[in-house]
């Protein structure tokens, strides 16, 4: 079962994926989405995007757009670099995003059109030698099961090589569980029809009792891509590995983790791989997450939101952790 970490936009770019590595890494690690147009325009920050770190072989490369001719180009340049693949974004609900016609407007489209898109891509794609992938949802708040299937039909006679399915509609947000028995009904579809795809579930895994039970309600997966809990736990892979090991009876896997050590090795990463006008929305929003592994998370997210700088969000570790070192080591598995 592959691990892969989740596209998350401000979130998967190398500081993250290199502290990931600190702790083994992943199977597979998604990029943000990349805008398609402003790639080709050669913009002053794309080249931050285009950095492949920790594991360049383990790199997959997102993209979005609304224009085709712009999405062809972009996953032609794309799958000529280092990497697994290259992957279309048909999941994304952020209304700038849908407004511009990307995400999963291309599930909402005239099928004619997504068709065309899939088709262009997927050629330039396999012409380098790489995976082509789609990332969706289940469509809109009326989508039937029969329209769904459809458009993975579309997907799978146009050279789709994997599917990741986030089982929730376009207004459904993470308060909702995810409707995980549309990835089992997906594998079933695709064995049924005899596609060769592989489907990956993204949604509700968090460590390794729910990485067990996701694999239990839609047997059959691939992989299982993770996104949030990758931010707060950047460590969450190799905890759901120590879990299985142990399921498995095998030798001890476990391990601990410094808080703070972590959190400022990320910090400190953030100013090799992001430019500084990026770093105070970086900060912000990986310390959101973050924060939730100490006991007083509300007081210490405060704090360092308060303080999006690198080095003011090193002091507030330090001084959070002064005050509680009790908390500071975490120990994982055993």
């Amino acid at each position: 079962m592959r691990l892969i970490l989740a596209p998350m936009a401000t979130l998967t770019h190398g500081a993250l994926r290199s502290t990931i590595a600190d702790f083994g890494g992943c199977d597979e690690y998604y990029t943000e989405m990349i805008q398609a147009g402003t790639l080709l325009t050669n913009g002053p920050f794309e080249k931050y995007y285009l950095f492949t770190n920790p594991e360049p072989e383990k790199i997959v490369w997102q993209i979005t757009g609304g224009k085709i001719p712009a999405m062809v180009e972009a996953a032609k340049m794309l799958s000529q670099m280092e990497g697994i693949g290259v992957d279309i974004n048909m999941g994304c609900c952020a209304p700038d995003i849908v407004r511009a016609g990307a995400g999963i407007a291309w599930m909402l489209k005239d099928q004619q059109e997504t068709q065309q898109l899939v088709e262009q891509v997927g050629q330039v794609v396999r012409q380098n030698n790489k995976r082509f992938s789609v990332k969706l949802r289940l469509g809109d708040e009326d989508f039937t099961q029969e329209g769904f299937f459809s458009f993975v039909d579309m997907l799978a006679q146009r050279g789709v090589q994997q599917i990741t399915l986030h089982p929730r509609t376009k207004k459904e947000k993470y308060r909702y569980p995810p409707k995980l028995e549309y990835v089992k009904h997906l594998v079933e579809y695709i064995e049924e029809k005899g596609y060769d795809i592989q489907v990956v579930l993204n949604g509700a895994v968090s460590d390794g009792i729910s990485a067990q039970k996701a694999a239990s309600l839609a047997p059959g997966i691939s992989g299982i891509m993770i996104g949030r809990a990758a931010v707060q736990k950047p460590w969450v892979f190799k905890e759901i590995a120590s879990y299985q090991a142990k399921k498995e009876g095998k030798e001890e896997t476990s391990f601990q983790v410094d808080l703070l050590k972590t959190g400022c090795n990320f910090v400190q990463r953030l100013q090799e791989f992001q430019p500084p006008e990026f770093y105070k929305t970086r900060l912000q929003r990986f310390f959101a997450f973050y924060s939730d592994n100490v006991q007083f998370a509300h007081h210490l997210r405060t704090r360092l939101l308060n303080h999006p700088s690198p080095e003011g969000c090193i002091q507030q570790l330090e001084e959070y952790f002064a005050a509680a070192p009790a908390e500071q080591v975490r120990f994982i598995g055993g």
